[in-house]
């Protein structure tokens, strides 16, 4: 067993203090109203009772957290769907998930109902702490296996954080407690092209010894890939990066929680996650042949390869593609129907952003997003 003593302030809550803060959870007055969502033939009393007497943190995710999650793609995903699970089903072996990432809760969590599905343990999840601003979102997250992941502080502060951090997952992993689920990058990705950050695999380096292949061997290291057919939150994003064009893009007070409620109400259409290949010592040796930096690229190289090539491709993707570039090179994915809804889709979106944004580098942006997967994985096979 880990001594946690000096991850505290990061590591997820043990079972005693999740049952106390699930406890707290249970008195919101936002409580009755979900629990008549998520368990409709019920009292609406019934989530607040089983909260209170949550006695451990799988008990919570077994009878809540799963719930919740199969509430969420019983309603806004049309087909769920996942391949490679058999590449993780030794469960004497824990894993690291490098995942892109596209929505701040769903992307961990679909991947949770997936091992839940599958009877395999759940992963702790590496969250950043601008979501614990929310007393109560912090407590339902902490006790769902969150790590919590340091920003907005100083440079000497973030190199002692993250060689906690990078502690913290190491050892987390080596010693067989738990997998680990991280995004290739801080912050969503906005414009449809996933890279993994070289910094993410510079500081998952800090805690291991001298050898380089060792470091990243014991490690395990699985990308994964999650495919929307409707991006979460696709017009707030083009928003963003539109306004971060001409200005510094400052996030409002609750912006995030409105992009968690947005991702988790919204319609998606199909979602596919893929499992991809375990990088091989083989592949880990040769990065370490290169000079300083260039191994950590060599790395990311070899993730970004797996993420992209994991990527289900859906007609949503396709259209934009030809929108953007003006062709008919994959008329043969959608029908003119599936067009002309996908345009009056976009049309419904952008009208939700305000007047002042110039509308075609608005719509630019946003067809862009979905496009950028489809160029992404031409450039690889080509």
């Amino acid at each position: 067993m880990m001594d946690l003593t000096e991850f505290s302030d990061i590591a997820p809550f043990n079972d005693e203090e999740a049952s106390a803060a699930l406890a707290r959870v249970a008195n919101h007055p936002n409580v009755p109203w979900i629990s008549k969502y998520i368990f409709p033939d019920k009292p609406e009393t019934f989530l607040r009772d089983i909260l209170k007497n949550i006695h451990s943190v799988d008990e919570f995710q077994d009878v809540v957290m799963s719930q919740a999650i199969e509430w969420i793609i019983t309603r806004t995903v049309r087909n769920f769907s996942y391949d490679g699970i058999s590449k993780v089903m030794n469960t004497d072996r824990k894993y690291l998930f490098i995942s892109n990432h596209r929505d701040i809760i769903l992307d961990p969590a679909f991947m949770q109902i997936i091992l839940h599905r599958n009877h395999l343990p759940h992963t702790q999840i590496a969250v950043g702490d601008n979501l614990l601003k929310y007393k109560t979102v912090e407590l339902l997250i902490r006790s769902n296996r969150m790590i919590k992941v340091i920003r907005g502080i100083s440079a000497r502060e973030l190199y002692l954080s993250s060689q906690l951090l990078s502690r913290y997952i190491r050892e987390t992993i080596t010693s067989g407690q738990s997998s680990v689920w991280i995004a290739q990058r801080q912050g969503r990705t906005k414009d449809g092209s996933d890279t993994t950050e070289q910094g993410l695999l510079k500081m998952l380096d800090m805690s291991g010894g001298s050898d380089f292949v060792e470091n990243f061997k014991e490690l395990n290291l699985i990308p994964l890939s999650i495919s929307y057919e409707y991006e979460p939150c696709d017009y707030l994003k083009a928003r963003e990066l539109l306004i971060s064009r001409t200005q510094k893009y400052v996030k409002g007070e609750y912006e995030d929680l409105q992009s968690i409620m947005q991702g988790i109400r919204a319609p998606k259409g199909n979602v596919h996650i893929n499992i991809g290949e375990p990088l091989t010592e083989d592949e880990i040796r040769e990065a370490s042949l290169c000079d300083k930096n260039d191994r950590y690229q060599h790395i990311r190289q070899a993730v970004d390869r797996r993420i992209i090539k994991g990527y289900q491709l859906w007609k949503t993707n396709y259209m934009a593609y030809d929108m953007v570039y003006g062709t008919r090179k994959y008329v043969s994915e959608y029908t003119p129907e599936d067009l002309d809804a996908f345009k009056s889709y976009i049309i419904n979106q952008l009208m939700q952003v305000e007047p002042p944004l110039d509308p075609e580098q608005l719509r630019d942006i946003f067809l862009r997003i979905y496009s950028n997967p489809v160029l992404s994985k031409e450039q690889l096979e080509g």
